[in-house]
C-alpha cells in the first residue's frame, strides 16, 4: 500500500472514530449511556456510509474489502490504545456488544457495501453504450 493511499484511508477512518467518539462523550452525559450506545449504533454506520462515500469517490485506491478492513482495523486500534487505556481506563468497554462490538461489524458492512456501490455505480456511469 503507497503512502498516499494508507494517508487517506487513515484520515477517513480517523473522522469516523472521531464521530463516533462524539457521539458517545456527549450522548453519556446528556441522554445516558444506553440510549447513547444505541444511538451509537446508528450513527457508526450512517458516518461509514458518508465517509467512505467520499473515499470511494475522491480517492478509491483500495478495493471495499481492503478499505472496510482497514476502517475497522484503525477503529479497534484507537478504541484499544487510547480510549480504553487513556480515557476509560478499562477494557470493559470491550464487553459490550452494542457499545464496541456491533458498531464494528456495521461499519465494515457499511463501507464495504458503500465502496461496491460507488464503484458498481462509477463503473456503469463510464461506458459508452449506456447513457450517463
Amino acid at each position: 500500500m503507497k503512502g498516499k493511499t494508507a494517508l487517506a484511508l487513515a484520515l477517513h477512518a480517523f473522522v469516523i472514530w472521531l464521530g463516533c467518539g462524539l457521539t458517545i462523550a456527549i450522548g453519556r452525559g446528556t441522554v445516558g449511556l444506553d440510549t447513547t450506545l444505541q444511538l451509537h449504533a446508528i450513527v457508526a454506520p450512517a458516518l461509514a456510509v458518508l465517509v467512505s462515500s467520499v473515499y470511494f469517490t475522491q480517492f478509491g485506491a483500495t478495493s471495499p474489502l481492503v478499505a472496510a478492513t482497514f476502517f475497522v482495523s484503525f477503529i479497534v486500534i484507537m478504541d484499544a490504545t487510547l480510549v480504553a487505556l487513556v480515557f476509560e481506563k478499562s477494557y470493559a468497554m470491550f464487553a459490550s456488544v452494542l457499545g464496541t462490538w456491533l458498531p464494528f461489524l456495521l461499519i465494515f458492512i457499511a463501507t464495504y457495501v458503500t465502496g461496491l456501490w460507488v464503484r458498481g455505480r462509477g463503473s456503469v456511469d463510464q461506458r459508452d453504450d449506456i447513457p450517463a
